[in-house]
C-alpha cells in the first residue's frame, strides 16, 4: 500500500495534470471523422466577460495571448474567419500530447493527430512541408512526446508571424479591447463674427 505521503503526492500531481488539460484542451468536437484528441472539453469562451485591460495584455507577446485560456478561444474564433483553425488546433493538440504518460495512449493520440491533420485525406490537414511530414510518419511508428516538435514549431512561428499581426488589427480583438478605431471627430459649432451695420449706424453681429 502506499504511505500517506506517496498518495499526497499522487493526488497533487494528478490535480497538475488537470489543470494543464484545461488550459491545453482542444477546440475539437466529434462530427464524423473529426475524433477529438484531448480528453476533455473546454467550455466556450465569453467574450462579454473578458476585461478590456486582461484583453490589452494579449498585444505584448504572442507567448501572452496563448498562455491565457480566454486569449486560445478568442484567437481561434478569429482563425476560424480566415479558415485556417486547424493551425491552432493543431499546437493545442501536439500541447497537449506531451503531457501524456501512458505508452498506449500516447500511441493513439500519435495516430488520432496524424490521422486528423497530417495525413493527405486529413478533414484538416496543416500546411507544412514534405521532409516534416515523412519523418512524422517515421516516428509515429515509435512515438514519443517530441515526434510532432519540429511541424509544432513551424506551425506556431506560421501564426506568430502571420496571424497573430492581423488578430491584433480584427475587430474581434479590438472590440474586447474597447478601441473599436480612432473616435469620430465631433463638429462643434462655432459662431462666426460678421458684422453688419444697422440703418441706425450701429453695428450688428
Amino acid at each position: 500500500m502506499l504511505s500517506e505521503d506517496e498518495l499526497l503526492a499522487c493526488g497533487m500531481k494528478e490535480t497538475q495534470s488537470r489543470n494543464k488539460k484545461s488550459r491545453l484542451s482542444l477546440l475539437l468536437t466529434k462530427s464524423g471523422s473529426h475524433e477529438n484528441v484531448s480528453p476533455e472539453k473546454k467550455p466556450q469562451a465569453k467574450p462579454n466577460h473578458i476585461a478590456p485591460d486582461m484583453a490589452m495584455r494579449w498585444s505584448d507577446s504572442f507567448e501572452e495571448l496563448l498562455s491565457h485560456t480566454d486569449g486560445v478561444e478568442v484567437f481561434t474564433r478569429f482563425l476560424r474567419t480566415e479558415f485556417s483553425e486547424e493551425n491552432i488546433e493543431f499546437w493545442l493538440a501536439c500541447e497537449d500530447f506531451k503531457t501524456t504518460e501512458s505508452a498506449t495512449k500516447l500511441q493513439t493520440k500519435a495516430k488520432q493527430i496524424h490521422a486528423i491533420f497530417i495525413d493527405k485525406e486529413a478533414p484538416k490537414e496543416i500546411n507544412i512541408d514534405h521532409s516534416t511530414k515523412a519523418a512524422i510518419e517515421k516516428n509515429i511508428l515509435q512515438p514519443t512526446r517530441s515526434c510532432f516538435n519540429v511541424a509544432q514549431d513551424k506551425i506556431y512561428s506560421l501564426m506568430k508571424r502571420d496571424c497573430y499581426p492581423r488578430f491584433l488589427a480584427s475587430n474581434i480583438y479590438l472590440t474586447l479591447t474597447k478601441r473599436t478605431g480612432p473616435p469620430a471627430m465631433t463638429r462643434r459649432r462655432s459662431r462666426s463674427f460678421v458684422f453688419s451695420e444697422r440703418p441706425d449706424g450701429t453695428a450688428a453681429w
